[in-house]
């Protein structure tokens, strides 16, 4: 196969792919999981990683430093002290339990891509900064994107306030950190200054695997909501309580979980239920009370709220029937996105350079990325890595290769390269 001969004759790329996953090898073992990964926010495994990451970045030409929010920052110069940056990135932190791949694969080939630059001694018409942001999970207060909000200047003082499962604010939990609360602003660059965002990811789905394809451009990220839900009911005896005078909180919950499958379904959007408490929480105790999370998806934000209200009034219709009380509230929100032509055409050249394929596929990413959040501050673009388990990712699972990886640095490379080109030039790519 062309992608076979092409990956097998770039010796050079190979290694570069190997080292690239040696370090995510080396970022999986700074974990406060016993037995597996995870890192979140302003602990003492973020502050590792960033150290780690630090290493590289200096050893790659570059000039390594933290932001006012955490984020790990490499700096790379331009032709000129006044050049506009390009910015390359994703994230070092992790969901509980996760792969080794999901960010962290996209900030090593970011850092791949810049040490061969430097060790061409090349300088182009724009710096090079890599990010390595420091929360886009939100494992620990609930909000996701948030060293990269900081970035892109959209950081609200008020999710200050927010504290973890501890009782611990963020507001607290910086300081610990050695950083200052009230200057987290300070992290965030200016639009005029910034040329545009490339970011690299592993597939958080099938599609490049069922295609057979190492490496696709990303066309959108869905917009998402995130609520939490609640059915509240009558607590009772499993034994003394008949069944039609029950006030089963659960069974309400569940009814508004299957309507989330149906109407997902119906209108070709994605929706989880991801987690779901009951109390009291006893097998002899009807559930008085049921919490539950619900994050709903979809190419447009009028057809993700369209959905939202669908499954609301559906939740609404099982609350009545079971003479219970609904509520809901509001945990996230991202609006969708679109990458911007431009630079897709640079991701695109990239592909086909790397892989010799003539069309490279084109995706729609339904999980959320630090890109959409960045999208506030410039225009983005993104390639995605096949993942070489059929999907399979935020699990131990996640698997790429050494010969995909390979591919998608040197893709990279060349994305960057045609930006440079374009800016000099504005010729085609």
């Amino acid at each position: 196969m062309r992608r076979a001969r092409r990956a097998a004759s770039s010796g050079a790329s190979l290694e570069d792919a190997r080292e690239v996953m040696r370090r995510c090898d080396v970022l999986a073992g700074i974990s406060s999981m016993e037995g597996g990964i995870e890192r979140i926010y302003l602990s003492p495994e973020h502050a590792a990683a960033n150290a780690q990451a630090s290493e590289w970045i200096e050893a790659a030409g570059m000039r390594a430093w933290q932001d006012a929010a955490g984020n790990v920052r490499g700096s790379y110069p331009g032709a000129t002290d006044d050049a506009p940056v390009l910015l390359l990135g994703s994230h070092l932190d992790t969901v509980p339990d996760a792969g080794r791949y999901d960010g962290i694969l996209g900030v090593m080939i970011a850092i791949a891509v810049v040490r061969r630059l430097a060790a061409h001694g090349a300088r182009l018409p724009f710096a090079i900064e890599v990010l390595g942001f420091a929360d886009e999970e939100g494992v620990r207060y609930g909000r996701t994107l948030l060293g990269s909000c900081a970035v892109a200047g959209t950081w609200d003082p008020a999710w200050l306030d927010l504290e973890d499962a501890d009782g611990v604010t963020m507001r607290d939990a910086l300081t610990a950190f050695g950083l200052d609360p009230d200057a987290v602003g300070e992290a965030a660059l200016d639009p005029a200054t910034v040329v545009g965002y490339l970011e690299a990811h592993i597939e958080q789905g099938p599609l490049l695997f069922d295609a057979g394809r190492p490496l696709g451009v990303v066309s959108g990220i869905m917009g998402a909501k995130r609520f939490d839900l609640v059915m509240e009911g009558e607590a009772g005896h499993a034994g003394g309580v008949p069944m039609r005078h029950r006030r089963d909180a659960l069974l309400g919950a569940a009814e508004t979980a299957l309507a989330v499958e149906k109407v997902a379904l119906a209108r070709d959007v994605v929706g989880t239920v991801g987690e779901l408490t009951v109390a009291p929480g006893a097998a002899n105790v009807i559930p008085g009370r049921a919490e539950f999370s619900l994050d709903v998806r979809a190419a447009t934000d009028a057809d993700r709220d369209k959905a939202w209200e669908d499954i609301r009034a559906k939740a609404l219709a099982a609350a009545g029937e079971r003479r219970l009380t609904f509520t809901e509230r509001l945990r996230h929100e991202a609006r969708a996105t679109s990458t911007e032509r431009r630079l897709s055409e640079a991701i695109e050249h990239g592909v086909r350079a790397a892989t010799g394929e003539r069309d490279p596929m084109e995706l729609l990413s339904k999980a959320g990325h630090d890109a959409m959040a960045i999208a506030s501050l410039t225009s983005y673009a993104m390639l995605f890595v096949r993942n070489g388990n059929g999907g399979v990712s935020h699990h131990p699972d996640e698997v790429v290769t050494v010969e995909d990886v390979a591919l998608a640095i040197d893709a990279m490379e060349a994305a960057v390269l045609a930006v440079a080109q374009r800016m000099t030039d504005g010729s085609p790519l």
